[in-house]
């Protein structure tokens, strides 16, 4: 369940971003910038501060390597059922979701990576804490 919560709040952080609706920072703020400044820098720094977190997990836990193995997984998945006649990928609309789905995963994975490993392998991993 910790694996799914981290990987649903990495979704909504992207999809918050930007998605190919209308309802998202990216648009929002391009349309209110200018009467609603003040909100805008606001929201756009609790995103900018969510990103901190998922990127600095992501980064600390699986590294850059994996990030780019977690991604090279999500897009062969993606080249599979493209390749299968399962997904097709001339809607522009349906790629960008895709890829904020790929993105979330490998946020998700990084951040929840302790939870992975300690599930395979019995281990629980602790940062190093001076004392």
């Amino acid at each position: 369940m910790g694996l799914l919560l981290r990987w649903v709040f990495a979704f909504l952080l992207l999809t918050l971003t930007y998605n190919p609706t209308r309802w998202n920072y990216f648009r929002w703020s391009m349309d209110n910038y200018v009467e609603e400044r003040p909100l805008a820098v606001l929201l756009g720094l609790l995103l900018l501060i969510g990103y901190i977190i998922y990127l600095r997990a992501t980064v600390r836990s699986i590294g850059g390597f994996g990030m780019f193995l977690v991604l090279s997984v999500v897009a062969a998945l993606v080249w599979v059922l493209y390749d299968w006649n399962m997904l097709s990928l001339e809607n522009q609309d349906i790629n960008t979701w895709i890829a904020i789905l790929a993105l979330s995963i490998v946020l998700g994975i990084g951040l929840g990576w302790s939870i992975v490993r300690r599930m395979l392998s019995g281990q629980v991993d602790m940062d190093n804490v001076d004392g």
